[in-house]
């Protein structure tokens, strides 16, 4: 079995919940900050090692450590399989049950090609659970441990009572498959029977073991997705037998499309997980296949899920999509760009499916969660390592533009500091073999960006000071104004270079700009202004009419950031 590893550490501030501090790969890494976040005084550290089965596409979660005198009192359930009591046999059959029953085996599901209601009506796979022995007995072990830590219940009770109920249950099925209580159907009956069904106290078992019996020669999940998307035709009806044959059909789709498994075969291999989830969105919104991976089954599924005809399913797909963005598992493993470039086109499409079955806050959650895991150290440094301090910048802005929550966009800012700060960052733009233009309009290209930035306004402000001093240094070595003004040519030829710069955004501020417009003034007080102007814009050799003239010059310095009324003032003929 295929799978990758890591651990997730969590820090708890006084009597508040936990939250994600850091991602590592290695254990003895993990444990070494779990004890540093402890000498600093947080009230609680704990480690979850994650482990990804990429033959399943589950992931499996146990608690490797735990610190803190202060602990919240948190039921076993909560971080390890639900706890639904069950005190018959057909509460097995209910939807907690079932839901409980898929996380404790999901591989022997998977293998047998079987959802949890098919192997509650399959007396073959029900005495091939029974065989395995230690998965049956490990299962319930589970579930009884879940239930014992919360209420008093004796361990022992629990298990003899659900091995109780699962003999009860397998007893029935053995019998009602002898007595052929689970009837073979053809297309185009099961209408017919579900009517039939409709006011019988266990209709819907009976119904449910008649289409797993139906089911049976499916090998494929596709196949078993276009089988009973054959049978939606029979629902259309408002009839009692066609909402129970309806409710049936859903609450399979909804269990086959709940398993990683079956959402992998019906999808189809993907190059990356990013194109898997983009597959999985566009099945939500009910939206075509990509080209190759037009199966029956997903394209059949497609249709209805585009008329909105199985809401159980939905759910389960929605559900699905909303834990692989919340997922460790890398959009794109390879490249971090590609990464994030990938969470923006899933963030655009999935945001389009917001409604009953999608809750914002939860896509808002999700996304703030995989953010954070993107800008940790282990993820940034390889990103940043080895690269100029302009391109460490202009990549720690792109991560900015791509990930969300407030607190995530604080310790992205604890990157920048390093970058920008001390000697290194000026000396760069000063030794740079570019030219001095090209380097101030980067430096003003990157401040524009910082300002803009979802950061701090304090953040903001000392990222664009920085910048603008950095780019007065650059212009004051490179001598840019002083060599425009000895320029041998006229006034208005100077200040038409200026303008052009300021409207090029290649000036930063607000030093270097308040210097360029205060020179741009300058100039047009000069004798010989107006003239030198009108014979620079004059585009046929007659003379322009000088209200219009005056008026475009007016525009043009007002797009530079000097008012109409400075200009009007300084203006000479």
């Amino acid at each position: 079995m295929a799978s990758s590893i890591h651990y997730e550490i969590f820090k708890r501030q006084g009597a508040g919940g936990w939250s994600l501090v850091e991602v590592r790969d290695r254990r003895d890494d993990a444990l070494a900050c779990a004890h540093e976040l402890e000498k600093s005084g947080v009230a609680g550290v704990k480690i979850i090692k994650e482990t990804y089965n990429d033959q399943t596409g589950d992931y499996l979660s146990l608690k490797i450590y735990e610190h803190g005198e202060k602990k919240v009192k948190t039921k076993v359930a909560q971080e390890d399989v639900p706890s639904t009591p069950c005190f018959k046999v057909d509460d097995l059959y209910s939807y907690h049950a079932r839901k409980t029953i898929a996380s404790l085996i999901p591989d022997f599901l998977s293998h047998n090609c079987v959802t949890v209601t098919e192997l509650g009506h399959r007396a073959d796979l029900l005495e091939k659970l029974e065989a395995t022995g230690t998965l049956l007995q490990h299962a319930v072990q589970r579930v009884a441990v879940a239930q014992a830590a919360s209420g008093e219940n004796q361990l022992t009770k629990i298990i003899r009572g659900l091995h109780d109920l699962i003999t009860q249950l397998i007893h029935r099925v053995y019998r009602d498959d002898e007595k052929g209580r689970y009837v073979a159907c053809k297309p185009g009956e099961f209408h017919a029977l579900a009517t039939k069904y409709a006011d019988v106290s266990d209709g819907s078992y009976l119904l449910n073991g008649a289409i797993s019996r139906y089911l049976r020669p499916a090998k494929r999940w596709d196949d078993k997705v276009r089988m009973l998307m054959v049978l939606m035709a029979e629902t259309k009806g408002d009839d009692a037998g066609a909402a129970l044959l309806l409710t049936s059909i859903d609450s399979l789709i909804s269990e086959l499309l709940g398993g990683s498994a079956g959402l992998r075969e019906l999808i189809g291999a993907k190059s990356s997980h990013g194109d898997a989830l983009v597959a999985l969105i566009k099945l939500f919104l009910g939206r075509e296949p990509d080209a190759g991976d037009g199966r029956d089954g997903l394209v059949a599924l497609t249709k209805e899920f585009r008329a909105d005809t199985l809401p159980n399913a939905r759910t389960a797909i929605a559900t699905r999509i909303v834990a692989e963005i919340r997922s460790f598992k890398r959009l794109v493993p390879n490249s971090l760009e590609d990464e994030f470039r990938t969470l923006r086109q899933i963030a655009n499409q999935v945001v389009m499916g917001v409604g009953k079955y999608l809750s914002h806050e939860d896509l808002v959650q999700a996304f703030v969660l995989r953010s954070q895991r993107l800008i940790t150290n282990e993820c940034l440094a390889p990103y940043l390592n080895g690269e100029t301090p302009e391109v460490k910048l202009d990549r720690i802005l792109f991560v900015e533009e791509n990930i969300i929550g407030a607190e995530n966009k604080r310790r992205l800012y604890d990157f920048i500091t390093p970058v920008i700060s001390g000697g290194a960052f000026e000396e760069f733009f000063q030794s740079s073999k570019a030219p001095v233009l090209q380097r101030l309009a980067k430096l003003e290209s990157l401040r524009t960006r910082a300002t803009r930035s979802g950061f701090l306004d304090t953040q903001k402000a000392e990222i664009a000071d920085t910048l603008d001093r950095v780019a007065a240094a650059v212009e004051a070595k490179n001598r840019l104004f002083e060599s425009i003004d000895r320029r041998n040519s006229t006034p208005s030829d100077k200040a038409m270079t200026l303008l052009r710069l300021l409207a090029a955004n290649t000036l930063t501020e607000p030093r270097l700009t308040t210097k360029a417009r205060e020179m741009v003034i300058g100039y047009v007080g000069k004798p010989g202004f107006l003239a030198g102007y009108a014979a620079q814009t004059s585009q046929s050799g007659t003379p322009p009419d000088r209200d219009a003239m005056v008026a475009d010059l007016m525009k043009v310095l007002e797009q530079a950031g000097i008012t109409p009324q400075t200009g009007l003032k300084n203006i000479a003929a």
